[in-house]
Order: C-alpha cells, then structure tokens, then sequence
C-alpha cells in the first residue's frame, strides 16, 4: 500500500463511516472520524484513532459545513477525505476544495461528479460512449412550452425529472399533455426546493421497468465490472432489498449491459468506484442508462460478496496514486448476495421515522451472514439523520441458498426499543413473487399497499 494517504478524514457517520474506518485499519492507515455533537458516542467515534467535532448536530451545521471540514483537516493533520454516501459525496465543490486544501478526495474528480452530476449532460455523455439511453428530451427545460414540444417526439407516457436529481425527488409522471401542464411546474419548483436547481427534462416511462445497476471501479486509465446488482424492489424510489447478481439477465444480456458500464467509465478517465445505473424494459429485453453514482453506495457489499473484492479498500489504493491492478478476466462471479436494509421507520405508521434507545441487540451468525452496522446495544439513535441502521447482507452458493439464509438471519435477529423494518423483511422473504423473481419497480409499493389494506396475510 502506498503511503499517500497518511491519515484519513472520514466526512461521514453511520454504518458508512464504521465501513470506511475499518477497511482504511485493514490498510494501516489512521483515521479521524468527523462528526457531529450527537455522534460523539458512536459507533465510528469510537473506532477512530482521532474524533474531530464539526459541530451542532443539524447537518448544515455539521456534515454538509464545508468550512468545518476543511478545518478538520488542518487541525487533525489528516491529507484524505472519504466522503461516504449522501451528504457532500456527491457535491464536486466540496471535492474541489478538499483538493485545493492540498488533500486527497477519495473518489472521482470535481469536474467528473460535476458532468455525471448533471442528468442530461450525463445522458450526452452516454450517448457519445454508445451507451443507450431512455428515450427523452435532448436536453434541460425551463418552460411548459418547450415540454409540450418535447413531449411530442418523447410520447406519452413520461417522466418528468429534475437533471441535478437524486434520491426519487423531483419526479412526477405525466400521461398526458394535460397532466404535463399540471405536473411540469411542480417538478420544477421540487428540483429547485431540493438541488437549488430547476431544471428538468423529459423521459420515457417504462411501465414495467427494472432496476439494474453496473458496479465499476477505474483508475482514471483502465476501469473493471464487478457485475450487477437488482435493485428493483423500492418505496418510494427508495431501495429496501438488493441482490446480486439480477436474477432474469441471461449471460449475454450480463456481458453487453457490464460492458457497456465499463465502456462509459473509461470515456470518462474515472477515478474510484462509481455505479451506473440502468432500466430494464421487463418487456422488450431493452435496457436503458439513466445515471451514474460517483460514490460508493449503500448497496455496495453484495458486489464485494460476489467478487471477493473490497471496494472501499480499492478505492483507498487508487485515490493513494496505485493503479487498479486488476483485469476483467480476474474477477469472476460467485453465488449470489442480497441485502435487506433494517431502518429505523414503523411500517404500521407509513414508515414514520422512529428513532429511539437500542435495548436489546442480537446479530446471526453463520456461513454467509455479514452485518454492517453502526450500532452497539445501548446507543441511542439520533433522530436528525438518515434512518438506516443496519444491512443483512447475505451470500450462497447460489439464489436459493442466499434466501435460505436469509431467513434465517432475520429469524435470528433481536432489535428492540425503537420501531424498526426487521419483521417486515421477515414477511417479505415468504413472498412467491420474491422467489420467483416475478417483480419491478412497482412490485413492493403494491404490495405493501395490499398488506395494509389486509390483502396479504
């Protein structure tokens, strides 16, 4: 391991941050957890070697202060940012200024995130790789008159969505002319709300649309696939359970959508792990790029569990100046990985966020069963940030197995004192369209609005 990273800030909390401590020790390299005055007694607070306090416990005042931050590194001496998920991972002024504070951004380039950060400039440059795209306006819009235009060569049905979204945000659905007059405003107003950004553009809808992502890592000259991963079961536009590989691609289908994901990643010099995300028409066979995530995500250890690589790791080496050192034929795919996300949110309430004390605490053990985690028993989960407490994540020789196990890690798993999605996950394993793999993006949403009008048992 090179020793360009000599000390390590991580720009995060929650079981990301856990992740990103542990994997940066396995390199030797110390690490200052960068946190908020409500996480002075985490998990990550008490892995680091150092604890830099941002600031108040909201996040403006704390992981999203650039300014904090960069004080951080100074303070503590540290010459690398890890940036985590969410808050400014994706943001390419905060990479901008880590760099010109003379430190390592462990991840892409500013001007990267900037382009592939910008949905229609991100369809451009898929287009240019040979990449498809779904069907859309050829660039941003800023008035209902240029959408109608539009529309006219997009059809009906479509999507309307902010270009600098993210997270499900911005998007409304039009089926007709009518309903785009209506909804285009709205869509605008969301995306400023949210980006500071009101620009939006026009996509086709796919009625029965899967969603499948590519995982790559580059080092600015050769990039690689670790497969894809299914992550088509959401609320919400919000991921809830994801495996590896997609259980409906035959191998062609697998070659020509990774390689398309890796031909991308290459055009653009990337640097890191990133992931790019496709549609799948369940219909035609068709798949579609809509975006790429330059960052690690959530879902990213059924892609470690599958390959035997660690990306976080990976991500270390090549932000500290080593080239990949892997080719495609060395990475070959074993069984199948799912994971089950476990969030503080009360399904009998619509999900209400529910934050609260970890009384009891039991994790499965056994062949298979990784937990990432940032809780301990007795911590109290903070109420100001993201409700995601724990994954399940789950490997087997094969899909049958990985659910096998699963089973019987959620039936072995004791959370108490706060309202959780542990029992949920319970129920949604006995499910026969689960293990028939017959679903897509709409499939969960429906079925939870059946379980609650007393349509499931």
């Amino acid at each position: 391991m090179t020793q360009a990273i000599h000390k390590l800030l991580v720009a995060n909390r929650g079981e990301i941050a856990v992740r990103i401590i542990r994997a940066a020790k396995e390199l030797g390299i110390p690490t200052v957890a960068a946190c908020s005055e409500a996480d002075v007694d985490s998990q990550a607070a008490r892995m680091a070697d150092e604890v830099h306090i941002l600031g108040p416990a909201r996040a403006d005042k704390s992981y999203l202060n650039v300014d904090a931050l960069l004080g951080a590194l100074k303070a503590t001496g540290a010459n690398a940012v890890h940036p985590g998920y969410g808050f400014l991972s994706e943001k390419a002024d905060f990479a901008e200024a880590v760099v010109s504070a003379g430190a390592i951004f462990v991840g892409p380039g500013a001007e990267t995130i900037r382009r592939m950060g910008d949905k229609a400039e991100a369809r451009r440059t898929a287009q240019a790789a040979g990449v498809p795209v779904v069907p859309g306006s050829p660039g941003e819009l800023f008035d209902v008159g240029s959408a109608l235009k539009a529309a006219e060569s997009v059809g009906f049905p479509l999507l309307i969505k902010a270009s600098a979204g993210g997270g499900g945000r911005g998007i409304r659905l039009a089926e007709n002319a009518e309903q785009l007059r209506e909804e285009f405003p709205r869509s605008q107003r969301e995306a400023q709300a949210a980006f500071g950004n009101g620009a939006v553009y026009l996509e086709r809808f796919i009625s029965r649309a899967r969603h499948i992502e590519v995982q790559v890592l580059g080092d600015g000259q050769h990039a690689v696939h670790l497969f894809e991963r299914e992550c088509s079961l959401q609320r919400r536009r919000q991921k809830i359970f994801e495996e590896a590989p997609s259980p409906v691609l035959s191998q062609q289908q697998r070659e020509i959508l990774c390689e398309s994901a890796v031909r991308l990643t290459e055009s653009l010099g990337y640097k890191g792990a990133g992931t790019l995300e496709y549609l799948y028409d369940d219909v035609t066979g068709e798949f579609f790029f809509i975006e790429m995530n330059t960052r690690i995500q959530v879902e990213h250890p059924v892609s470690e569990l599958i390959t035997g690589i660690d990306l976080v790791q990976a991500m270390l080496r090549i932000a500290g100046g080593e080239p990949l050192g892997l080719k495609q034929s060395d990475i070959r795919l074993n069984g199948a990985a799912l994971q089950m996300r476990l969030n503080a949110e009360d399904p009998a309430r619509n999900f209400f966020p529910s934050p609260g004390l970890v009384e009891e605490l039991i994790w499965p053990n056994g062949e298979g069963i990784r937990v990432d985690t940032h809780l301990y028993q007795g911590y109290r989960v903070p109420p100001y940030y993201d409700s995601l407490l724990a994954k399940l994540i789950i490997h087997g020789a094969d899909r049958d197995e990985a659910l096998a196990r699963a089973r019987m890690a959620v039936a072995h798993t004791t959370l108490t004192g706060m309202a959780n999605t542990l029992a949920l996950h319970g129920e949604l394993l006995e499910q026969p369209w689960l293990h028939s793999a017959d679903f897509n993006t709409g499939t969960l949403e429906t079925w939870l609005a059946e379980r609650r009008s007393g349509g499931e048992a």
